[in-house]
């Protein structure tokens, strides 16, 4: 699984002009599924995401995870983290998971995250989603499990 994690200091997803997910100070995550990810791989991810280390602690240094300070989480997925672009100028998803086990997969992982984590929030697989934030610093790490 690919997890683009963005530090924000807020962040919405919006569908049809609704917002269906919403955090203040944390990380919004764009989440790829590829062909061979499983429930671990989602796992991992997740367990990734909420230890890893990238806000400030008093000497500035990024020491903190999104534990730590008890920021948002913000899950959405996001098919074309999977797409190979080494050759010509139009992306293959060839390695991308097939759209209804990457909905499963991707279900499975906001499902786990809220209940581990009571600041979790989510886009919409397979929706048209208008994907709002603000960077903070900026800060941003491309995570694959």
């Amino acid at each position: 699984m690919i997890g683009l994690l963005q530090r924000v200091t807020q962040s919405k997803v919006s569908v049809n002009g609704a917002a269906i997910g919403e955090i203040e100070k944390g990380i919004m995550v764009l989440v790829g599924v590829e062909k061979d990810d499983t429930e671990t791989s989602a796992d991992k991810l997740l367990k990734k995401l909420l230890s890893y280390r990238v806000f400030s602690d008093a000497a500035g240094k990024m020491n903190l995870s999104l534990k730590d300070i008890e920021g948002g989480l913000l899950l959405v997925p996001q098919f074309t983290l999977a797409a190979d672009t080494d050759s010509g100028l139009r992306p293959s998803f060839s390695s991308a998971a097939p759209p209804t086990y990457a909905r499963r997969l991707f279900e499975y992982m906001v499902t786990k995250a809220q209940a581990e984590y009571h600041k979790t929030a989510a886009g919409q697989f397979g929706a048209e989603m208008k994907v709002e934030l603000i960077n903070d610093g900026p800060v941003t790490f491309n995570l694959k499990v």
